[in-house]
Formats: structure tokens, sequence, C-alpha cells
């Protein structure tokens, strides 16, 4: 009886498979890494870490509540725009949108649309109070009037 050898593939398929194996690769590490560097950063954060946040002098807070809310009192250091504003998005556009922004409402929800509607606008760090000014106020941190 004799040996019966049988190539499944020729040499030049093998280095073309490579090259094409190793070429998707690259492709898909470069797309992974450039889709991570421009994806924004979107979290919810408790009061210690928003006063945490608060020392880096870049951070914006923003409060989105109405005036009359804001009449009885505010965070330290926020600016105002009022999420029911015809011209809320036009206001937005006043913001620098390569510094980190830390918007709250008076519980939370309205700071979640805001916080959509900012990182929609190109904002790539955004920081949503969990419990609002509500909760802010009610664990006994500062406010101003």
């Amino acid at each position: 009886m004799k040996n019966l050898t049988i190539t499944l593939t020729a040499p030049g398929n093998i280095k073309l498979a490579f090259y094409l194996g190793t070429t998707l690769l690259l492709i898909a590490l470069l797309s992974s890494c450039q889709s991570s560097a421009q994806s924004p950063e979107y979290r919810t954060v408790t009061n210690e870490e928003l006063v945490t946040l608060l020392k880096d002098e870049s951070v914006q807070l923003l409060d989105v509540r109405t005036p009359e809310e804001v009449a009885q009192g505010v965070i330290a250091g926020a600016g105002h725009i009022d999420i029911y504003d015809p011209e809320f998005d036009n206001k937005l556009s006043q913001l620098d949108r390569t510094r980190p922004v830390a918007v709250y409402c008076a519980a939370g929800g309205r700071s979640a649309k805001a916080s959509m509607k900012l990182k929609e606008s190109g904002f790539q760090k955004i920081y949503d109070l969990k419990g609002g000014y509500r909760g802010w106020q009610q664990a006994g941190f500062p406010v101003s009037q």
C-alpha cells in the first residue's frame, strides 16, 4: 500500500489568509480604540461624588429647574438654564463642550433629560446628580439663595 498525502491548502492561500486575518484584527483594534475615545461619559453621581467633582474648577455646574424653584435656593456656583425654556438647546451651546458638566434639577427626572440633550450636543463628560436639589438639601449639603 502506498501512503497518500492530500494537501488541503496551497502555500499562497495560507499567506493570503494570514494577511487577511491580520488586517481584520488591526481594523477591529483601531475602530474600538477610536470609538472609546469619542464616546461620551454619562453617569449619575451621589452628593459626595459631586462635592469631589466640584473641587475641579473645570466642572460646569448646571441647574435646569424653573426660575421659581431656583428662587428657593441653589447649589453654590451653579449656572441656570430652565429646561422648559424654548431656547434651552440654544442656551446649552453657550457652555464649553470641552469641559465636564454636572447637572441637577429638583429630584432627578429633568436633569436626566438635560443630560441626554447635553450628550446629543457633543458634551463628553456629563454627571447627573442623583436625587437632585432636594436630595442635596435633605442630606445637609450647603445651599445658596
